[in-house]
């Protein structure tokens, strides 16, 4: 069995993955686990945490970065012994980049917050995603954390995300438009991309940009959304209390513009490259050679939210709609 294989066959057993991650949390088949975990172990023998697992079925209460080390390490017994069936020797090594490198592949272990932090390399992550596939385990963490006495840590729910669909799932789908309407345009799609990369979604202007983006380029279409766009500001900063928060006439006028020029497709990338330079300065660099080819073939499928500083926020929340609250 060769890598690829490995992962079409974890794709298609995420809920038998599940079940024996779990069963090894309440402290089962860990006399079967027992020489994958001291072999992957940088120590050689069983980690610290594994006597009160076997004694008394179930983890110490340990920190959120020890609970993701102990998921991985699990994990990669479970795939090994019960998914793979010993057909493949495997190992722990986040410190490549990649978790299991002999099946160039991720685990991400977010909790019901759905939150993890990743380190951030480059903005167009947002729209490319990884490079390599990830298992998502959902666990319940932020629950069991509270009991003191008794952690009962296990795994809610399974994904397995394809490389690609590990991007924002909202940026992909306007770089997709932007990149079937300007097709035959690189430098205004160069101009669009860095812009959809590098957004602030936090900012009105750039939300309201954004919603330039995701329609046609027609003035008819451009002018609607312009208007809607204004409508929603002025509501906004008549209920606004803050005057430092309200928006500023500058920025309604910039929209104007945009609805008053032909072509309106020519006006609105001007308006999304004036957005970057004054927000962003030298900052945000435009796609290099290898990062536009990527664009212009991928297949901007991306299925979670993503938002960055120091480092990328992956929020996973879409891919378990029917674990949030409320639903």
């Amino acid at each position: 069995m060769n890598a690829q294989e490995a992962r079409a066959t974890i794709a298609a057993q995420t809920k038998e993955l599940v079940y024996s991650v779990n069963a090894t949390l309440a402290g089962r088949n860990l006399t079967a686990i027992r020489p994958i975990l001291r072999r992957i172990d940088s120590t050689g023998a069983e980690p610290h945490w594994f006597s009160e697992l076997h004694d008394k079925h179930r983890l110490p209460n340990l920190d959120g970065k020890t609970v993701g080390s102990v998921i991985e390490k699990l994990t990669v017994c479970s795939l090994e012994k019960f998914i793979l069936k010993d057909c493949m020797q495997l190992s722990v090594n986040p410190a490549k980049g990649i978790d299991i490198p002999e099946l160039d592949l991720g685990i991400k272990s977010p909790s019901t917050n759905f939150c993890t932090s990743e380190p951030f390399f480059s903005a167009y992550d947002r729209l490319l995603g990884n490079e390599s596939d990830a298992l998502i385990l959902l666990t319940n963490y932020q629950s069991a954390k509270n009991d003191k006495r008794n952690f009962n840590l296990h795994i809610i729910d399974a994904r397995y995300l394809k490389g690609s669909e590990i991007a924002d799932q909202k940026l992909c789908a306007v770089a997709k438009n932007v990149r079937k309407a300007f097709a035959n345009d690189s430098a205004a799609l160069q101009t669009l991309f860095r812009f959809i990369a590098y957004v602030n979604q936090g900012d009105w202007e750039a939300n309201a940009l954004l919603k330039l983006l995701e329609g046609d380029f027609s003035s008819g279409n451009v002018a609607s959304i312009v208007d809607s766009v204004m409508e929603d500001g002025m509501k906004k900063n008549r209920k606004e209390r803050h005057p430092d928060r309200m928006i500023l006439q500058e920025v309604f006028d910039r929209l104007l513009k945009v609805k008053e020029c032909i072509p309106a497709g020519d006006a609105v990338v001007r308006a999304v490259d004036s957005w970057v330079v004054s927000n962003l300065a030298d900052s945000a660099r435009y796609p290099s050679p290898n990062e536009l080819k990527r664009l212009m073939v991928s297949p901007l499928d991306g299925k979670i939210g993503m938002s960055f500083a120091l480092q990328w926020r992956y929020n996973f929340s879409s891919v378990f709609p029917q674990h949030r609250k409320g639903e």
